[in-house]
C-alpha cells in the first residue's frame, strides 16, 4: 500500500491540462481562463464625475456664485471649456468637461435659475474619478476559474470572447451484477447503483462533463465492451471491481486493453482498494464500490484530477483547521477520513466525528459537512486538539 500523498502524486502524473477553446463572455462563468487576457482600454476611459452636482474650476469658498452654462450626463459629454466663474450641471459617470477641476455635490449649492451659490460647510473633496483609476489598457486577468464578478471586469475591458480550458469529459462506469439503475425493480440480491450520480454531480460542479455509461456486469466481455464505450473521454472512472475477489475484473480487463497501472491499494480508510493508471493514453481511476469509499475517494483523488485537467494546478483538496469536539482513538496503519459534523466554536470551529463510520452508510455521509483527517499512525487525541479537515 502507498500513502494518500503518493497516490495523489501518481494521479497527477497521469494528467495534463486540456487545450483551450473560445467562448462568448456570456457563457464564460464557471469556466477556467486558459491564458492571460488584456484590457483594451482604460477604466474609466476619461476623468468622470463620482457624484451628481456641478463641475467647476478652482477651490471656491462659501458664498461664491457660478453661472451654469451647460449639462453633462453619462453618455452625453459637454464639449465646451469651463472658465472661471462658470459651472456645468453634471451627473455621476459623465466625463469631466475641459477646464473643470472639481465637482461640487448638488446638496452643497443653492441654485437660482442659471446660477449656483456655494453653501456653508460644503464638501471639499473633488469627486472626480481619474482616467484609469480602476485599470489601464494592457492590464491582465490571469488564468483562474471565472466567477460572475470576473465577467464584469472582462466586459469593462471590452473582451467579448474568452479563451477557456475545454471541459473535461469524465466517463463514469459502475460495475457489478448486484447493481440496477434507480427506478428499476431489483431482485432480492441486488441494490441500486447510487455512487455514479454523486460522482457525476461532483465533477459537473467542478466544471467537467459527466458521461454516465451503462452498468458493466461481472464478465470480462461486458466490461471490455463498456470500457470501450469510454473512448473519447478525458478521464475514465470505474466504480467497484477493483479489489482482488474472483469477480473483481476491472484491473484484469483494463490491463488486457493496454492499461499501464500506476498503483493499486492505498493506506487509507475508507478507500483502500483504489487503482489508477493510463488506458489507451487516457487517465483511469478505479474507485472502490462501497458508496462512502467511492465518494470520499472522489473528493480526494477524482476532483483534484479534474482540476488538473482544467489547468488549475496539481493541488490536493483544500483543508481547514478545527478543534476536536470529542476524544478520538488511534488511527492505526491507515489514514482515516472520518465523516464529521462542524459546529461553531471559540475561534476555530468544533468538529465531531460520527460514531458510526461504516463505509456503506450513505445517510451518515449526507449528514456530514466535513472529513476529519486522522493521519496514518496518529495516536489518540483528546477533545480540544487542533486538527485538519476537508470541507464537504
Amino acid at each position: 500500500m502507498i500513502s494518500v500523498e503518493e497516490a495523489l502524486a501518481k494521479c497527477f502524473a497521469l494528467t495534463r491540462p486540456l487545450e483551450a477553446e473560445t467562448v462568448a463572455l456570456r457563457h464564460a462563468a464557471g469556466r477556467v481562463l486558459a491564458q492571460p487576457v488584456a484590457a483594451t482600454r482604460d477604466q474609466p476611459p476619461f476623468p468622470a464625475s463620482a457624484m451628481d452636482g456641478y463641475a467647476l474650476q478652482g477651490d471656491p469658498s462659501p458664498g461664491d456664485s457660478f453661472a451654469v452654462i451647460g449639462e453633462a450626463g453619462a453618455g452625453h459629454a459637454w464639449t465646451g471649456t469651463i472658465a472661471p466663474g462658470q459651472a456645468v450641471r453634471i451627473f455621476t459617470g459623465a466625463p469631466i468637461p475641459d477646464g473643470a477641476t472639481r465637482v461640487v455635490i448638488q446638496e452643497d449649492v443653492i441654485r437660482d435659475g442659471d446660477h449656483i451659490t456655494l453653501r456653508e460647510g460644503a464638501d471639499a473633496a473633488t469627486h472626480i474619478r481619474p482616467a484609469g483609476q480602476d485599470f489601464r489598457a494592457g492590464a491582465t486577468v490571469t488564468p483562474r476559474r471565472l466567477r460572475p464578478n470576473d465577467l464584469a471586469l472582462l466586459a469593462a475591458m471590452n473582451i467579448a470572447e474568452v479563451p477557456v480550458t475545454r471541459r473535461p469529459v469524465v466517463a463514469i462506469i459502475p460495475t457489478g451484477d448486484e447493481l440496477v439503475m434507480p427506478g428499476e425493480t431489483p431482485r432480492d440480491d441486488q441494490i441500486i447503483a447510487s455512487n455514479s450520480y454523486t460522482l457525476a454531480a461532483l465533477v459537473e460542479a467542478e466544471g467537467a462533463q459527466a458521461r454516465l455509461l451503462p452498468i458493466a456486469r461481472d464478465t470480462e466481455a461486458e466490461l471490455f465492451t463498456v470500457l470501450s464505450l469510454a473512448e473519447g473521454a478525458d478521464l475514465v472512472v470505474t466504480i467497484g471491481g477493483a479489489s482482488v475477489g474472483d469477480h473483481d475484473l476491472v484491473g484484469r480487463v483494463a490491463e488486457s486493453m493496454g492499461m499501464e497501472r500506476a498503483f493499486y491499494k492505498i493506506a487509507m480508510r475508507p478507500g483502500k482498494p483504489l487503482m489508477a493508471g493510463r488506458l489507451r493514453g487516457i487517465p483511469m481511476l478505479g474507485l472502490p464500490g462501497n458508496p462512502v469509499s467511492s465518494i470520499v475517494c472522489g473528493h480526494l483523488f477524482l476532483l483534484p484530477m479534474v482540476r488538473a485537467l482544467l489547468g488549475l494546478g496539481q493541488t490536493p483538496p483544500a483543508t481547514a483547521r478545527a478543534t476536536l469536539g470529542a476524544d478520538v482513538g488511534p488511527t492505526g496503519p491507515r489514514a482515516h477520513y472520518m465523516r464529521a459534523r462542524l459546529a461553531p466554536g471559540t475561534g476555530l470551529p468544533r468538529i465531531t466525528p460520527f460514531d458510526r463510520q461504516d463505509s456503506a452508510l450513505i445517510t451518515i455521509l449526507t449528514e456530514a459537512d466535513a472529513l476529519l483527517i486522522r493521519p496514518l499512525g496518529d495516536g489518540p487525541r483528546p477533545a480540544g486538539t487542533e486538527v485538519d479537515y476537508i470541507p464537504l
